[in-house]
């Protein structure tokens, strides 16, 4: 049988895809993270499912999880937060599926920073102003960054940053971000995007450590930097200019 990777989406239960809907409502077995995961979509699981909370299982326990199921004649949905795609911890699961001759598919879902700029009102890449958005975090109590991911690396290109996993260490990156971007450059953060106790902070460079740790924010959040997020003079797209030949194909 088959092993579903479903993007859960970023905390809303109805942010979860049509396709990633049915497939959980598909599974009879279903392994969820219970601290990201809202509980309210494990109620889409088929009556008498089983249902795994992962949160304290290592690397290890999962994969039995996933492989047990698939002896048995079992599809199993393994709900991520956001989407697979990114920071999900996906990768290693599927190693693991591989040697083990399980197969696997994988259901996108929405990501955290597309939650986060929908709460923000924003678009991420503007003409004129910035058309790079990079994804990345900090090593902080976790695996190392990559030689050349470091932030003073990325902040050179000037491209709108969004850390995920870090919102913690925010002093800390805007230290190493102000020589790049400056004070003034716009910063957000927005914490449990799509839930209802979302909370959305917006400043500058200089200003945004303060107001997160007065808010008391310390995870499940997003930090935004880049001129992008402030940009109110640029040109308009070429997408729906009178100018562009629509007979192109």
């Amino acid at each position: 049988m088959t092993v579903y990777f479903i993007g859960a989406g970023p905390g809303a239960a109805d942010l979860i895809t049509l396709r990633g809907a049915r497939t959980l409502a598909a599974c009879p077995v279903c392994l969820y993270a219970g601290s990201l995961v809202p509980a309210a979509l494990l109620d889409s699981c088929p009556p008498g499912a089983r249902l795994v909370d992962t949160a304290r299982l290592d690397l290890d326990a999962i994969t039995e999880e996933l492989v047990t199921a698939h002896r048995a004649g079992l599809d199993v949905a393994r709900l991520h937060s956001g989407d697979p795609s990114v920071f999900s911890a996906v990768a290693e699961q599927m190693r693991r599926l591989d040697a083990a001759g399980v197969p696997y598919e994988v259901v996108p879902g929405v990501p955290a920073f597309a939650a986060a700029a929908a709460a923000l009102k924003r678009e991420l890449t503007v003409p004129a102003v910035g058309q790079t958005v990079v994804l990345t975090r900090i090593a902080q109590q976790a695996t190392p960054m990559p030689e050349g991911e470091d932030l003073a690396t990325l902040g050179r290109s000037g491209a709108l940053l969004v850390l995920h996993l870090a919102a913690r260490y925010v002093d800390r990156i805007t230290a190493e971000l102000l020589p790049h971007y400056g004070p003034d450059c716009p910063a957000a953060v927005v914490a449990m995007a799509s839930r209802p106790d979302e909370l959305v902070l917006r400043g500058t460079l200089d200003g945004i450590a303060g107001q997160v740790k007065a808010a008391g924010v310390t995870r499940t959040a997003v930090i935004l930097v880049g001129r992008t997020l402030g940009a109110g003079q640029f040109p308009d797209s070429h997408l729906y200019s009178p100018d562009r030949d629509r007979h192109d194909r």
